[in-house]
């Protein structure tokens, strides 16, 4: 019951007009959307405007104020409950800061998997380096045949190399950067499209990378040069696998899709669903490549003295650290257009 209607209406004035200010954005801004603390707001405030409503109806309060009050609370329940889905932001920088983080996370589980069998890959390829040396001239693809040969020798040559002036433009370089990106879109592309072989061929091309990858690894710390394989992999290296990564998630994605277990919707419906998901993983993953080559070949190539080792180690972690915190936590302040129901 209502005591003092004008101090009533006095108290509550500022929250109606707050409820009538994003209702009329709401009508004014095609596409507009809320953040998740603006869309809590905006039900509080309705919450408010209802109870008020009912409170006055049982004052003999004015015609005006109650058909006022009415039409808040009518207008504000019709953009709650319509069904009409807004128009997506499109922009690209809200599809690289809300969309892609959203997508990513939507799709933890085939993520999870990917770098679970990367792993696998890189134990195996470590075990059977130390089980039998011999098997590294077998294992590296023809374009590493370099990578056959002693990693202290090749530190010593990198280093002589950037003693004698050469820089990231000399050919060497070049030719090296060019091979391990080519090599990198490689794997990551039949790593997505292989997801069409229902998972099967994305599972060995993951799992081959792990190998090569764990064998390197091997090799360069059992012959002692730890810190230069961490300058030299990791400006690069922490964008670089998550890319394939990524690329191996829209493939499992896919997979899932096409498998369809524990689905009733036919393959072409399951198929469309994640149409969307899939194109926004593989320019996430075209995006990543781009700025790891450009990093394998300003930055990675270069070695001590031009460049001292912690200093790339540095740079390589804080990467990583700015990776994972846009994966974690990007878009989370922002409702997902496809999931927003005002």
């Amino acid at each position: 019951m209502i005591l003092n209607l004008d101090k009533f209406i006095e108290t509550e004035q500022p929250y109606w007009d707050e409820l009538r200010v994003i209702l009329d954005r709401s009508v004014g801004a095609p596409g507009f959307s809320m953040t998740l603390e603006e869309a809590k707001r905006f039900h509080y405030l309705y919450q408010r405007a209802s109870a008020d409503l009912a409170r006055l109806n049982t004052f003999a309060a004015e015609d005006d104020v109650k058909t006022h009050l009415e039409q808040l609370v009518a207008q504000a329940y019709s953009d709650i409950h319509e069904t009409r889905r807004r128009p997506r932001k499109l922009t690209p920088i809200y599809w690289l800061m809300n969309t892609l983080p959203q997508t990513f996370r939507r799709h933890l589980g085939p993520f999870w998997f990917a770098c679970i069998v990367c792993l696998l890959g890189a134990v195996f390829g470590a075990v059977i380096m130390a089980v039998d040396y011999d098997t590294k001239f077998d294992i590296f693809p023809e374009m590493f045949s370099h990578l056959n040969g002693s990693p202290s020798e090749r530190v010593a040559q990198e280093e002589q190399a950037i003693r004698d002036g050469m820089t990231t433009a000399d050919s060497s370089y070049a030719t090296f950067s060019a091979e391990l990106m080519q090599n990198n879109i490689r794997v990551s592309i039949l790593a997505l499209a292989l997801g069409m072989t229902f998972g099967i061929g994305t599972l060995v091309v993951v799992f081959n990378n792990g190998v090569i990858l764990g064998a390197v690894v091997f090799d360069y710390i059992q012959d002692g040069q730890i810190v230069f394989l961490l300058g030299w992999l990791l400006p690069h290296g922490v964008v670089e696998i998550p890319a394939i990564l990524v690329g191996a998630q829209a493939g499992f994605v896919l997979a899932r899709a096409l498998i369809g277990y524990g689905q009733a919707l036919p393959l072409a419906d399951r198929m469309r669903a994640v149409a969307g998901d899939v194109a926004t993983l593989t320019a996430a993953l075209a995006i990543m490549l781009v700025w790891a080559g450009l990093i394998e070949a300003f930055v990675s190539q270069l070695h001590e003295p031009a460049v001292p080792y912690w200093a790339k180690i540095a740079f390589g972690v804080i990467e990583f650290t700015l990776l994972c915190a846009f994966a974690a936590v990007g878009g989370r302040n922002a409702i997902d257009p496809d999931k927003a129901t005002f």
